[in-house]
């Protein structure tokens, strides 16, 4: 059996760390088995979804690293859910219901008062002919439910029934179908909910490992009866934890916390971003991998945590400066000559900059300083004035190499007597401005004599 899993949001916002948490299990999971993975969009509420979202999710992927083998969207797949709704009305699982939401809620709030959980009554199976034609004559559509099964033959008195499957993250679960009520498929206007499209698309598409949020283990029991009904082997679940911001607040997509569209706009690297979405609350340390399969022989769906897990933007940079003091070159120079970072000394200059930088961007700024000089000129006491004067006396002539900051430091405390942060703080701010960064050495070098004299203040 072919590995296939699928990522089925639906495009009606762009999507934030938790969704791309929810991607990442499932394409890491196909890398490991060898398997092939399925962007679905469940856009069958027509009025919220829209294509500019898909495309954006899309492109959040790709930025990613995650390629889906193939892209499906669920509006255009309506005739094969026609299909399914005829085959579970034929079947007598499928039933019409007339009730209006302030009928429903009525009801809801009679059986509490009663001590009984609020789910549907049935009442609609027992509707006669005469009480149907009424309803219709009045212009009540019906709305659909499906018949949970396994109910004792009086559909008001329904036993104990539990589903149970080994999921892949949390183990032995059960869901009690008699403590729910029997779920929604078709609305009064005839669109779908959620539930019976993924269905049905899981059995023609052949998924074959269904990976998604906790908030769905319930949902699943439901799911899996209508498997059965259909007539189709349910594929293995497997539900991983949420994540919620530091405070403990749930993730959205209407309100763009963080979206993986802000991260990468804050220059936040794709891997730092899929390391902290797939390590954080597992057993795994959370370290920043190099590309997605080496994520993946971290990855082990088993290895989360069933609580909730925090997610804190603080933790992606230190694994984005993690991912820059390892870049090489080779990896940076294309996105460094957009940023106008090129030519004979680009790559020496990467070398030297990357162990200072928290975001690639940040190089800018050291180019910027090593091109013009400080862009900020330090304002020097009157000793240190004297002190650096001195220094510059002694500056090495040309020509320059690896030595030149040893050579020149070594005169200095010579010339001067000076020698630790004394000797180094004020030949730091006066070559780059700032009071720490990439070794002067490694600077030195960059600037040539003229362009360090240039600094003498």
């Amino acid at each position: 059996m072919t590995v296939t899993v699928r990522f089925a949001p639906s495009p009606t916002g762009r999507i934030h760390i938790g969704n791309a948490r929810t991607a990442l299990f499932n394409w890491l999971f196909a890398i490991n088995n060898k398997g092939r993975f399925i962007q679905r969009f469940d856009d069958t509420d027509i009025a919220r979804s829209k294509q500019e979202y898909a495309d954006s999710i899309l492109y959040d992927l790709h930025w990613l690293g995650i390629f889906p083998d193939v892209t499906e969207y669920q509006s255009r797949r309506f005739d094969i859910y026609d299909a399914a709704v005829e085959r579970l009305k034929a079947a007598r699982v499928l039933y019409a219901c007339y009730e209006t939401p302030e009928e429903l809620d009525l009801r809801r709030k009679v059986r509490r008062t009663r001590g009984l959980p609020p789910v549907y009554g049935r009442e609609a199976l027992t509707l006669t002919p005469e009480q149907v034609a009424e309803y219709q004559s009045d212009g009540r559509k019906p709305h659909w439910r499906f018949l949970l099964p396994n109910f004792t033959s009086d559909p008001l008195q329904p036993e104990r029934t539990d589903v149970h499957w080994n999921d892949l993250v949390r183990g032995e679960e059960t869901v009690d179908l008699a403590s729910l009520s029997d779920p929604v498929l078709v609305r009064e206007d005839g669109t779908y909910l959620y539930t019976l499209p993924s269905v049905v698309d899981d059995i023609e598409m052949g998924v074959s490992h269904v990976i998604r949020g906790d908030d769905h283990v319930t949902n699943t029991g439901v799911q899996i009866a209508i498997f059965k009904a259909l007539g189709a082997e349910p594929p293995v679940f497997g539900h991983h934890n949420l994540l919620t911001t530091t405070t403990g607040e749930g993730l959205s997509k209407r309100t763009g916390a963080l979206s993986i569209e802000s991260l990468r706009q804050d220059g936040i690297e794709p891997m730092a971003v899929a390391s902290l979405a797939v390590l954080v609350g597992t057993s795994e340390n959370v370290t920043a991998a190099h590309d997605l399969n080496e994520l993946a022989s971290h990855f082990d769906p088993a290895a989360t945590s069933k609580s909730a897990s925090k997610f804190d933007p603080d933790e992606l940079l230190v694994l984005n400066r993690a991912l820059m003091h390892h870049m090489s070159f080779e990896e940076a120079r294309d996105r460094l000559m957009v940023l106008g970072i090129s030519g004979d000394k680009a790559e020496a200059f990467w070398l030297a900059v990357r162990g200072n930088l928290d975001r690639l961007s940040d190089a800018v700024a050291w180019w910027r300083i090593l091109s013009e000089g400080p862009q900020e000129p330090a304002d020097f006491s009157g000793e240190d004035r004297d002190f650096l004067n001195q220094a510059f006396d002694v500056l090495p002539e040309e020509p320059w190499n690896g030595t030149v900051w040893k050579d020149w430091t070594g005169k200095i405390r010579e010339a001067t007597g000076r020698k630790g942060k004394p000797l180094f703080m004020p030949l730091r701010l006066a070559l780059t401005g700032r009071t720490s960064g990439p070794e002067l050495s490694d600077l030195l070098p960059l600037m040539g004599r003229e362009g360090t004299l240039a600094r003498r203040p």
